[in-house]
């Protein structure tokens, strides 16, 4: 019996289906379990970003991969909370588009999508990097 999927193979095409993330921005789908949705540049809206960056402990783990500017696997931040809610904040990050995860074997790699967010609100996350820096160094 021949699938959707079978076919969509065979004729080189994907379907892609677009998904709504917890902020209400469009993501595309991921077609594999190794494959993750990433907004496309022209999905990422500012009040996505905005969400995901008014956590704490996301805007450390942002912070924190601005200053090595390396893509990190996820062992790499050490967070003061569970492991599955370490996975919900790269996920909110992800869907918002300010982070790009892929796996490289079995770690994720998580980089940021500056590229992206500075073509789509110039200026805005370098301003959002110093302001973060500014309040860390206030409240040490």
């Amino acid at each position: 019996m021949r699938t959707r999927n079978d076919e969509d193979r065979e004729s080189g095409q994907s379907r892609k289906p677009k998904i709504q993330d917890e902020s209400g921005v469009a993501v595309t789908a991921a077609t594999t379990s190794r494959e993750l949705a990433h907004p496309a540049r022209d999905e990422i809206r500012l009040e996505g970003v905005l969400h995901a960056l008014s956590d704490p402990i996301r805007m450390r783990i942002v912070r924190e991969m601005a200053v090595v500017d390396a893509a990190l696997p996820c062992s790499y931040f050490t967070l003061p909370v569970t492991k599955s809610t370490t996975t919900h904040h790269f996920r909110v990050l992800r869907e918002s588009g300010v982070i790009q995860q892929v796996y490289r074997g079995t770690a994720k790699m998580n980089g940021l999508r500056r590229d992206d967010l500075n073509a789509l609100f110039p200026g805005l996350f370098d301003s959002l990097l110093a302001a973060a820096d500014g309040q860390a160094d206030r409240l040490e």
